[in-house]
């Protein structure tokens, strides 16, 4: 059992105040795979062009990472262009050619179906269901989306997140389904659009992250001071990744899903998105230890922690 993600796969041209990339190896299935995979095993369910090297999908065999969900078909990669300003929270987009991708339907081999914990990546949320009508019991189900589908797939976007448990969103992607500006109030008005005990995580880029749980405290978790940010593309899918890794892992052991486990996903999330962003697409992840982990996520959790406040 283990986690069955499915997303895209793709090629990233990109521009930062850091420099630019051609053709870097991205998409959200990708990076989630990539994080996910140094806690828990991960299969891998997306489709790529002809023009995929050989080389990668290699190496995401070696680490462990499940792709025979991964599809080769005739054609180019799912290839899109962005360009971040000063404000790294948001990309300007260039171009987006879905290529292949255009026309991606997921069927789970038969060895996905007994998934203890799903992610659907940003893809279409009628894609997303078509996905959990492929596997049996999940425990533990999380998914991500995007301003597109909620502008013109609403309805479809609504049922798709009322059958799951966790729903990640960035700030204006809250607001935009919300209709809220206050992410307290998005967030809570977000849990009730589903019958299900929902969970809403809100990304807040350089800001950290917040986590609505329901009838629970708010936990919020800050980001890691980055020296210099080359690439924020996948920060997000990477995050997602580190969280919902966590969750799977806790479910592995044994272990309730409490307040503790959910504040250890949030922090594990925020230390992978960390080092994502330190280099081009993932090429950061690929040199990453897990001794790095450990010492950053200590850090972070020392900076977080006081025992009490002063008298008053």
């Amino acid at each position: 059992m283990s986690i069955v993600v499915v997303g895209s796969v793709a090629f990233d041209s990109l521009e930062t105040p850091a420099g630019k990339r051609e053709r870097a190896l991205g998409g959200s299935a990708n990076y989630f795979s990539i994080c996910a995979s140094m806690l828990t095993k991960v299969q891998l369910c997306a489709v790529v062009g002809d023009d995929f090297p050989a080389g990668h999908t290699a190496w995401l065999g070696q680490r462990g990472i499940d792709t025979s969900g991964l599809l080769s078909k005739t054609g180019k990669t799912f290839h899109w262009s962005g360009r971040y300003g000063t404000d790294l929270n948001e990309a300007q987009t260039l171009g987006t050619d879905l290529n292949v991708f255009a026309d991606f339907d997921p069927v789970l081999p038969s060895s996905y179906a007994d998934a203890r914990t799903v992610f659907l990546a940003n893809i279409d949320p009628d894609l997303q269901r078509k996905v959990l009508a492929q596997v049996t019991k999940p425990r533990l189900i999380g998914m991500d989306s995007m301003n597109l589908w909620i502008n013109i797939k609403r309805d479809s976007l609504l049922q798709t997140i009322a059958m799951v448990d966790i729903l990640f969103l960035n700030e204006t992607e809250s607001r935009l389904l919300s209709g809220e500006h206050n992410i307290v109030r998005a967030a809570r008005g977000i849990q009730k659009m589903s019958k299900r005990a929902l969970t809403v995580v809100i990304k807040r880029g350089e800001y950290g992250a917040l986590l609505f749980r329901p009838e629970s405290r708010i936990v919020a978790v800050p980001a890691w001071a980055v020296e210099e940010v080359f690439d924020p593309t996948g920060a997000g899918d990477t995050f997602a990744g580190g969280c919902m890794g966590a969750l799977d892992r806790t479910l592995e052991q044994g272990r309730a899903l409490d307040d503790g486990a959910w504040r250890r996903a949030m922090m594990t999330g925020t230390v992978m998105a960390s080092f994502v962003v330190e280099d081009f697409g993932f090429d950061r992840m690929l040199k990453l230890e897990p001794a790095e982990v450990r010492e950053r996520g200590e850090a972070l959790r020392q900076m977080t922690t006081v025992e009490a406040l002063i008298d008053i």
